[in-house]
């Protein structure tokens, strides 16, 4: 939900060709799998358009070089994805929250079903991110 959040939002400001935005999984259980039924529905009740081709893939060590950020949705997912890049001298890799000013993780709708929630976190840490812009 994110990905397609933060491309609504940019592209909402005229910033697309400013930004590439992809999203990746940290661990191996989604990989291939297309995006999650009710995180679909979630986006359309909100009219963020989403490529219904997309398919999840996993963290690589590589995307470190090829992205300028990398952005975890929670305390988990920050612990896992320093086993796939164990270093981070840029300082890349940040908290979604964070740049909310609030130290917290995104509600996560896996096991509450409160895809709601998650919408509204991801649309506060997206609208964040783009301050500087």
């Amino acid at each position: 939900m994110a990905e397609f959040i933060f491309k609504a939002l940019v592209k909402a400001k005229g910033l697309d060709r400013q930004f590439y935005i992809e999203s990746a999984a940290v661990s191996t259980e989604e990989i291939g799998n297309p995006i999650y039924p009710p995180a679909k529905r979630c986006l359309n009740q909100h009219g963020v358009w989403f490529d219904p081709g997309k398919r999840a893939r996993q963290v690589t060590r590589a995307d470190y070089d090829r992205f300028d950020r990398i952005i975890c949705m929670d305390a988990s997912n920050l612990r896992l994805i320093r086993r796939i890049i164990p270093s981070d001298p840029e300082g890349k890799i940040h908290l979604m929250m964070s740049y909310t000013g609030v130290g917290r993780d995104v509600a996560d709708p896996w096991y509450t079903g409160d895809f709601e929630t998650t919408f509204q976190d991801l649309l506060e840490g997206c609208e964040a991110m783009l301050i500087p812009f």
